[in-house]
């Protein structure tokens, strides 16, 4: 892990500074890769400690994270609080760090993190807590949360999470608006998705049980990626597992099918915050607004500007926050 420059604006307060790490992890339901055991200190900022102190905000190493990471940030420099940012691989690397109070909050995902947690205290072979209930899901990350010294703030609108693709010709030439309809048209589906699709119960399992889809094989190309949509797009596949915050999907002519039977766990994006850190109102309240202004649309734009636009996390976030009006400095 290296410490690399980035531009920086200059807050009310204090330059934001970030760790970067080297690779990318992919955040889609049960597919996520683990990272190191090591978190190396954050670079060391203007030495302004800000008028409430200093924060630290995690993020990983993926564009979604590190678009929330700045936007939590943002607000809490707009709050009065010095802030920096660490990047790291992979949950296992900042999960750790934010027990120890090393990191102060994160973005996270309800489900997956709940699942990671639940592993953890109760092995890889644990009976799942998280559902497709956002609420019944929450309640059960709290409880593993704060046994470790997290407090879980409000779930927001926003969720990320696994969803399916088909060609919008497809999808016309066989009437598909839901996975429901795809598996009573009787179509033969090769999938591409991870080679672990197979064995992931929100994957090929899921929907051959749930929707009766007659998967005949799985194309082992990355989630998600370029080469998955094309083969899609190119009919040398029919579908393709991608995620709800996608929004380059249409640039290749590509349409999530709806999880109508709610076979994906509720990945809703929430902050989780060191409890230490917690007792600071002023901090919950400026990322509280965060949460219940931001929707799966919204994230899925914000992703876009990143990766297709080429345009910087940190400055797409401002500008977010700023047009929803929730800077006031």
């Amino acid at each position: 892990m290296t410490t690399t420059p980035r531009r920086t604006r200059i807050p009310r307060t204090a330059t934001r500074t970030v760790l970067a790490a080297a690779g990318a992890a992919v955040l889609a339901v049960g597919l996520t890769a683990c990272g190191g055991e090591s978190l190396e200190e954050s670079g060391g900022g203007s030495g302004d400690s800000g008028e409430k102190g200093s924060l630290v905000v995690g993020s990983a190493s993926f564009t979604e994270s590190k678009i929330l990471a700045e936007m939590y940030a943002a607000a809490l420099e707009d709050a009065g609080y010095a802030v920096s940012i660490k990047t790291v691989d992979a949950r296992e690397l900042y999960a750790p760090a934010l027990e120890k109070g090393q990191i102060d909050v994160v973005p996270e995902y309800a489900a997956t993190l709940a699942e990671f947690l639940n592993q953890k205290e109760n092995g890889p072979d644990a009976k799942p807590v998280a559902s497709s209930d956002p609420e019944a899901t929450v309640k059960a990350l709290r409880k593993l949360a704060g046994e470790r010294g997290l407090k879980v703030l409000e779930p927001g609108k926003a969720v990320d999470q696994n969803a399916f693709a088909v060609s919008e010709d497809f999808a016309a030439e066989h009437n598909l608006k839901t996975l429901s309809d795809l598996g009573k048209s009787k179509q033969k589906i090769r999938l591409a998705a991870g080679d672990e699709c197979p064995r992931r119960p929100f994957c090929q399992p899921g929907l051959e049980k749930t929707y009766g889809i007659d998967i005949t094989g799985i194309d082992p190309l990355d989630v998600n990626s370029t080469q998955a949509k094309q083969a899609v797009k190119d009919g040398k596949d029919q579908m393709l597992l991608t995620i709800t915050t996608d929004a380059t999907l249409a640039q290749f002519g590509l349409v999530v099918l709806e999880d109508d039977k709610h076979l994906q766990n509720a990945d809703n994006v929430l902050p989780v915050v060191n409890a230490k850190s917690a007792g600071a109102k002023d901090i919950e309240d400026a990322l509280d607004k965060i949460t219940r202004t931001l929707t799966t649309a919204d994230l899925a734009e914000l992703n876009k500007k990143v990766d297709s636009e080429r345009l910087k996390p940190d400055d797409v976030a401002e500008e977010y926050l700023k047009d929803k009006g929730l800077l006031q400095n």
